[in-house]
């Protein structure tokens, strides 16, 4: 028996509660790329950027140390270093101890930055808890104040004196010595930090950015200076590894005061766009000056202009061949290009920013470029066809692929099921289809969806607990023969090696309600597949689609139009009319304000809206099913780790373990009743 002094003892005191940067120290990978100090380096000269960005910088300088810290110099207004009207602490303190303080959550016209990449007031906090020392100087209001730090805490308080005759009178200079403790390798990685340095004086005509090497025993000192005053097209004739088809389609624009598509003033993007015949493609997105490396909606929106003013083109002149079908992939396989959005209150998928998830930026980019190439083909119609030309080859060589899968799967298919509303295309890469909770969702689906790559299987309700159920059993419950059928995979084992040439769709998507029923017939399907198909979880093929819990409903403001927002969760409810009341929409009860529905289920929803918020692969959010721990770990195992925790959920003799799970952790669950 277990005595009171076991090690295993769950009371109060086993809660901890960490304070400060301790979450950071504790989880650093939660708040930075842990492979090297590139990214904790790289949130001070996002500051920097963002000076320059509000107007208030000309330039930007690096300096690698021989003694291995980096130093961030730029010539903005200079961190406020008086007291905070609340904490009573320094604004410099504050803005490098605590996560969540900083100046950029309040955007707009009369606030300190109208757009930045800063969001979150966590950036150079993290850079100061994953810092062995990190010190601040900053020139302002005739005054230079000093603070250092070791590990977040300071070690040598602020410090104030006069600026000296021909000293400067504003900026700041932070320099830091990141902990090799907390990373992969503390070397920078040099040809990334020169990208981005470049790429802040692309994005930002007329800044000068300089890195600077000091002389150590194996390397002279060295400065490199990139200031581009033609930005974007100088950057991408450089970089292209080909000649472009067709001359560059360069263009800008920003929303005005009077703007009728309900953007804020300042929002839009400036793009260059290439169009090659052979060779590997550029592309390189930005959103108010921050890389986004895995793209996001803004670069949607770029792929939905293009498309939509080429495909446009070449209807109107009459060019598509009989048969062709033209996708979007088909126009942007071969586009190069360097994208900067800027965004009021953008929303990232998390704090490394690297993926832009607001729903907005696609339409915002999309209305800007559409018309802009629109005009230019048209203005061009020779270039226009040659251009046609090169997408129509690409739309020709994807289906002759597509058509060569098709040979090869054979003729001995199982007859689908009734219900099954399949699709048009046989491309895997392309191909979805969506098991849907009931008729009703699955109608709104029928009707929504894109009817060339998507497919709709509604199914009847709750799916049978299949964790215990022997595999030869399986086809004597409808739903899962019809699901097994309609993928074109019969089911199998971990260590079983099944014939997958049949697979009709590269994505099978679960869509339920966003209810307690909707969670439960979604664990059922998953137990499912993770069990009887385990190997198209292992190959990335199991999605789970989350619909918006909210809609809100903002009502036509003087020349802006109704709009529609959708919201996944409290958090983007919270933005999303944080955003409205920053275009200064009235809020309730006052006479036209907003008003705000939530959705119990997918059949409340109509086509339009399910297609907008849930199908449609360029706003929409799909999250891809793996083993537990694979996608941290990056390693191919967990499926053993995965079998327990299921074994715990869904097995039949396990209730005590069950009962015990929901003792632990019962507190912290809605009930949604």
């Amino acid at each position: 028996m277990p005595t009171s002094q076991s090690k295993n003892t769950y009371a109060e005191a086993s809660i901890r509660v960490l304070k400060g940067l301790e979450p950071v120290k504790q989880r650093p990978g939660m708040y930075t790329r842990t492979e090297s100090p590139l990214h904790v380096v790289q949130e001070v000269i996002d500051n920097a950027a963002d000076e320059a960005l509000a107007g208030h910088g000309q330039r930007i300088a690096v300096t690698l140390h021989s003694d291995g810290s980096v130093s961030v110099d730029d010539d903005g207004r200079g961190i406020p270093f008086g007291l905070h009207p609340e904490e009573r602490v320094s604004v410099l303190e504050l803005v490098y101890t605590r996560l969540h303080a900083g100046g950029k959550f309040d955007k707009g016209a009369g606030n300190a930055y109208s757009f930045s990449g800063g969001l979150h007031g966590v950036g150079v906090s993290v850079t100061n808890a994953l810092a062995r020392r990190l010190a601040v100087t900053v020139w302002r209001e005739g005054q230079v104040a000093t603070l250092v730090f070791s590990g977040g805490d300071v070690i040598e308080p602020l410090a104030l004196r006069k600026a000296t005759a021909g000293e400067r009178k504003r900026g700041t200079r932070v320099q830091v010595w990141p902990d090799a403790k907390y990373f992969d390798s503390a070397e920078l990685p040099r040809p990334e930090l020169m990208h981005l340095l470049r790429s802040k004086a692309v994005l930002m005509p007329g800044i000068t950015v300089t890195l600077t090497q000091e002389k150590t025993g194996r390397i002279e000192e060295a400065q490199t200076t990139w200031k581009y005053d033609k930005g974007l097209r100088d950057y991408l004739l450089q970089s292209l590894p080909a000649d472009p088809l067709i001359p560059l389609f360069e263009a800008e624009q920003f929303a005005g005061v009077n703007e009728t598509e309900n953007f804020a003033e300042g929002e839009g993007a400036s793009w260059c766009v290439a169009f090659t015949d052979a060779g590997a493609t550029l592309r390189e997105s930005y959103v108010n000056l921050i890389p986004t490396v895995a793209g996001g909606t803004h670069e949607s929106g770029l792929k939905d202009g293009l498309y939509g003013a080429i495909k446009g083109f070449i209807d109107m002149h009459s060019l598509l061949p009989k048969g062709v079908k033209l996708m979007p992939d088909d126009v942007f396989s071969r586009a190069s290009f360097v994208l900067s959005a800027k965004v009021l209150d953008p929303q990232f998928q998390g704090q490394i920013k690297e993926r832009l998830n607001s729903r907005d930026a696609l339409r915002l980019v999309s209305a800007y470029v559409k018309p802009a190439l629109e005009l230019w083909l048209n203005q061009h119609v020779e270039l226009g066809k040659k251009l046609a030309d090169l997408v129509i080859r690409q739309a020709q060589t994807r289906q002759r692929a597509s058509l060569k899968v098709e040979k090869r799967r054979g003729s001995g298919v199982a007859v689908l099921p009734g219900k099954l509303t399949d699709c048009e295309s046989r491309d895997l890469l392309h191909n979805e289809v969506f098991l849907v909770e009931g008729d009703s969702a699955g109608g709104s689906a029928k009707m929504g969806r894109n009817k060339e790559t998507q497919a709709v299987l509604p199914l009847r309700g709750k799916v049978l607990n299949t964790w215990e159920v022997e595999r030869d059993r399986l086809f004597g419950n409808t739903e899962i023969h019809d699901i097994a059928v309609a993928i074109g995979v019969d089911p199998h084992g971990p260590n079983d090696s099944p014939d997958l040439s049949g697979l009709r769709y590269g994505k099978v998507c679960i869509l339920s309600d966003a209810d307690v029923d909707g969670s439960h017939i979604q664990v059922l399907l998953l137990t499912l597949f993770f069990r009887h198909f385990p190997k198209l979880v292992e190959a990335g093929n199991i999605y789970i689609a989350r619909p918006p819990l909210y809609r809100i409903d903002a009502p036509a403001r003087g020349k802006r139009p109704a709009a529609k927002l959708y919201a996944l969760d409290e958090g983007e409810l919270e933005a999303a009319l944080d955003k409205l009341r920053k275009e200064g929409a009235p809020s309730p009860p006052h006479h036209g304000s907003w008003s705000i529905s939530r959705f119990k289920g997918l059949g409340e929803m109509n086509a339009e809206q399910l297609w907008e918020t849930t199908l449609n692969p360029e706003t929409r959010r799909l999250l891809p099913v793996t083993w537990l721990g694979r996608a941290e770990k990056g390693g191919t195992g967990g499926f053993e780790s995965t079998a327990a925790v299921l074994t715990k959920l869904m097995g039949k003799g396990e209730a005590a373990s069950r009962r015990e799970l929901m003792e632990l952790h019962g507190d912290g669950v809605e009930v949604d009743v």
